[in-house]
């Protein structure tokens, strides 16, 4: 912090704009405006003296123009301009110049470039920065979360928010244009906690209730088709008290659609075009669809997960039949019990090394693996493994033919419950690929994965739980089996994954009320729970509601693939942290005893 002394001669040397108005931006300025008198306000990057000349680098959010001081020029302002800092906000006037033949700066748009300087002007001063603006360095996430205003002054964060500001643009225009209204829906509803955890928001007016904060506009979108406005979208933010990852956030931004009298088929169409035009624009990229479709129980037995990265290979085969008649104990009481054996070729893997493949090992134990079998292949089929010797020729030549493997491959089983063998079969392929650098990250695989089961059996609940969510419409053919085999329904939904990302999904949903009441029913809710919960869809399915369906995208995990960023936090401007806080405003913070009074709570804990 600034001392008192130094903050007093900081305000004395700041001044106001006076009838200074800025002309262009600091990424403007071309060989073009040579000659030209022009006006640049923004921050000092960095300042160099050479030899009584002094260059400073000034920034905006647009880019860099190279400024000049000369003595020669103007005395007084290059004297003014030695108390330049770095991050200090400054307006300067000057003459465009070309720079010196052989000084031109081919990675700036303004290299051509240069501003002599014959008025200075000094905005306002700054401390020294938490961290420099001016290089790369390793800056913990916490201090650029606490610090968030000056790391969104880092040229590529900058430019994240841009291409953020562009995507929206591009979405807006393309539904715009394909008749979509825009309609808001409400932030205060009701907590209906079937999926994630809601954030929930006490009534002042209404003692002892809750609203909850929307974890999806679900419900009030098909009101909307219901209400016959036919095509909505909204960009919305959504809340979920969940545990966080990389790709997600306590609040977040959906891209939300709903269309009546569509089927799944123009959904997917429309869908797809949005998303080329949003590539167009904000990359340049032409990924043309139609997109790849894979069912659900494909892209779990091809690749051990439902968002599946189509960039590499290593697909998992199933050698379950094989494994039936072999003389390996561990593979046989798998295959002929209620497990499976199933395994990866790693082509060309063979090089790795034991240590490798020691700290694969302990990888995928935290997936559930015992263990991690694996063979590598020499020449002439030879197996180098420990586990060659449990296997007899003919069991070996099998499951080298059914792996298409070849001398320089690696090849690795899993012998487990289903669940457990595809889970870390599908981690250990990624993790390969990771190692092996071929998560290309300018590289764009969409695949659409269509046919989930309508839902799932929850273990520890007893009971089943909707896949996606209850308002998702079984398969017609499937509508028999949803009361005595409801495990054996699947529904009408879609998931588009991109690079091993779910980026969007959506469903055609149920508009009729029997059939909602059965799915209900099915899920273990009950009638009276059912009117409590949802009574006011009930009613609505009752009152002419039309066929429709719909999808979400993440758009901030879209934003976070087309920057090529690590984590959703470098597309938001005001994220969280894993621990659901903010560093830069300390939130959340305790509220006085007061408020708590007036909300009707009455809490054990202190008042902070």
């Amino acid at each position: 912090m600034l001392c008192s002394t130094a903050r007093l001669f900081h305000s004395k040397i700041m001044e106001s704009m006076g009838n200074l108005r800025r002309t262009h931006s600091c990424n403007d300025l071309t060989s073009a405006d040579i000659g030209k008198e022009i006006t640049l306000m923004g921050w000092v990057l960095r300042r160099r003296d050479h030899g009584g000349v002094i260059f400073i680098d000034l920034r905006d959010r647009h880019g860099l123009t190279q400024i000049v001081f000369n003595p020669e020029v103007n005395p007084e302002v290059h004297n003014k301009a030695h108390m330049l800092r770095s991050e200090w906000v400054i307006a300067v006037r000057g003459k465009v110049e070309a720079r010196l033949e052989g000084m031109a700066n081919t990675k700036l748009d303004t290299g051509e470039i240069e501003v002599f300087i014959d008025e200075l002007r000094i905005l306002n001063t700054s401390e020294t920065p938490p961290f420099p603006l001016d290089e790369e360095s390793e800056i913990s996430d916490n201090i650029r979360l606490q610090y968030r205003y000056m790391d969104l002054r880092r040229p590529e964060m900058a430019a994240k928010l841009y291409q953020r500001h562009k995507a929206v643009q591009s979405i807006r225009t393309y539904l715009n244009d394909n008749d979509f209204l825009e309609v808001e829906t409400p932030m205060l509803t009701r907590s209906t906690p079937e999926g994630a955890r809601d954030y929930l928001v006490p009534s002042r007016v209404n003692a002892g209730k809750f609203y909850a904060l929307p974890q999806s506009p679900q419900l009030f979108k098909q009101l909307l088709m219901i209400g016959g406005m036919d095509r909505y979208y909204q960009i919305v933010k959504c809340f979920r008290d969940e545990d966080l990852r990389a790709d997600r956030q306590p609040e977040f931004t959906q891209i939300d659609m709903e269309l009546s009298f569509m089927d799944e088929e123009q959904i997917i169409e429309i869908t797809e075009g949005m998303i080329s035009k949003l590539f167009k624009d904000t990359l340049d990229i032409d990924v043309a669809p139609p997109f790849k479709r894979i069912s659900y129980d494909d892209a779990m037995n091809r690749f051990g997960t439902d968002r599946p990265d189509t960039r590499f290979g290593f697909e998992l085969v199933d050698l379950t039949e094989i494994a039936k008649t072999c003389s390996f104990k561990v593979f046989r009481s798998m295959a002929d019990g209620a497990g499976t054996v199933r395994a990866i070729n790693a082509k060309g893997c063979a090089t790795f090394s034991r240590k490798v493949l020691d700290t694969l090992t302990e990888y995928v134990a935290q997936f559930g693996a015992k263990g991690l079998a694996w063979v590598k292949m020499k020449a002439n089929g030879e197996w180098q493994s420990p586990i060659a010797k449990f296997f007899s020729d003919e069991e070996r030549a099998a499951m080298t033919k059914a792996l298409d493997a070849e001398e320089g491959d690696l090849l690795f089983f899993g012998a487990d419950k289903t669940s457990v063998v595809l889970t870390v079969l599908g981690e250990l392929r990624l993790e390969i690929a990771r190692i092996l650098e071929l998560l290309d990250k300018k590289s764009f695989n969409f695949v659409w994965v269509t046919d989930f089961p309508l839902m799932e059996y929850d273990d520890n609940k007893k009971r089943f739980q909707a896949l996606h969510h209850p308002f998702t419409a079984p398969r017609e053919e499937d509508l028999g089996k949803l009361e005595s085999d409801p495990g054996s329904v699947y529904s009408q939904a879609y998931d588009l994954v991109l690079n091993g990302t779910e980026i969007g999904g959506g469903s055609i949903r149920i508009h009729q009320r029997d059939i909602q009441a059965q799915v209900l029913k099915a899920l273990n809710i009950g009638e009276e729970e059912a009117n409590d919960k949802f009574g006011f869809l009930l009613r609505a399915l009752e009152l002419g509601a039309p066929p429709h369906g719909g999808l979400a995208f993440g758009l901030d995990r879209l934003l976070m693939i087309i920057t090529g960023s690590d984590s959703i936090r470098d597309v938001i401007a005001f994220p969280k942290t894993q621990r659901a806080t903010c560093p830069l405003t300390e939130a959340p913070a305790g509220v006085s005893r007061k408020q708590l009074t007036e909300l009707h709570l009455r809490p054990d804990w202190k008042e902070s």
